[in-house]
């Protein structure tokens, strides 16, 4: 299902909430629509989720009316497709660290001219080949490439400027391992080098990104340029889970 209305959004600027669903469950999906997020990110990197999972997981956004991207591990152009082919309207690639991986992303993401993308009759369109799919299909499709190790950090202009990179992500977990303070994501070097970067990201005209788990996270960022916010399942439910927990056992007296 293409639909270009989540691009346009992207690109005109709004700031965007979503949540990566590193559950491997259509009904993750269905309840994180019904709550309210802005668009999806299957995560088919940290977890179990596959191509077989992530079309049902698409499929349940789809009737929700939620746009659904997804995280893909292994920045291959036959990778890649099975997300895309399955319905996604575009892929989160990581460790992306010089001009040629992020073209990679590119190439595996957008049909000719603008990529390689190889065209079937599948899900994403209908299993038909239209002569207007290709066009409408790169009109909708969104690219984001994560920044998150010292190459990346090092050779981060030229990703920057990669021609076709919509969103460029800025992983404070793995850009804390390359800055030598693994874990500390709020340590001072982590945070300002997602700043420092998003300065360049947005003076080139992209959309900048970093995961955002609480309402100061996605407030503190936001005023340094930062547009799109990820947190995740699995943290929600967590979170939640230990703030019932500790009310409900102080209520009743517990430790």
């Amino acid at each position: 299902m293409i639909d270009a209305s989540f691009r346009a959004r992207l690109l005109a600027g709004e700031p965007l909430l979503g949540a990566f669903v590193n559950i491997e469950s259509p009904t993750a999906v269905e309840m994180l629509a019904v709550a309210g997020m802005d668009f999806l990110m299957v995560d088919g990197e940290h977890g179990p989720i596959g191509p077989a999972e992530a079309v049902e997981m698409i499929r349940a956004a789809e009737a929700r009316r939620i746009p659904v991207l997804s995280r893909v591990g292994e920045n291959t152009q036959q990778v890649m497709a099975k997300y895309l082919d399955a319905g996604a309207l575009g892929t989160m690639t990581p460790l992306v660290s010089s001009r040629e991986d992020a073209r990679r992303a590119v190439d595996s993401v957008k049909y000719p001219p603008l990529g390689k993308r190889g065209l079937a009759g599948v899900r994403a369109n209908d299993f038909e080949t239209p002569p207007d799919y290709v066009a409408k299909a790169n009109d909708a499709t969104v690219v984001v490439v994560q920044v998150e190790t010292r190459a990346g950090i090092d050779r981060a202009d030229e990703i920057i400027a990669t021609e076709g990179v919509d969103v460029v992500f800025l992983g404070p977990s793995d850009l804390s391992v390359a800055l030598g303070v693994p874990g500390e994501t709020k340590h001072p070097s982590v945070l300002d080098a997602i700043a420092s970067l998003t300065e360049k990201i947005v003076a080139a005209g992209k959309a900048a990104g970093t995961i955002a788990r609480t309402s100061e996270d996605v407030a503190y960022w936001l005023e340094r340029g930062v547009q799109v916010f990820l947190t995740s399942a699995g943290a929600l439910l967590l979170g939640s889970a230990r703030e019932y927990l500790r009310d409900a056992r102080a209520a009743v007296g517990m430790r």
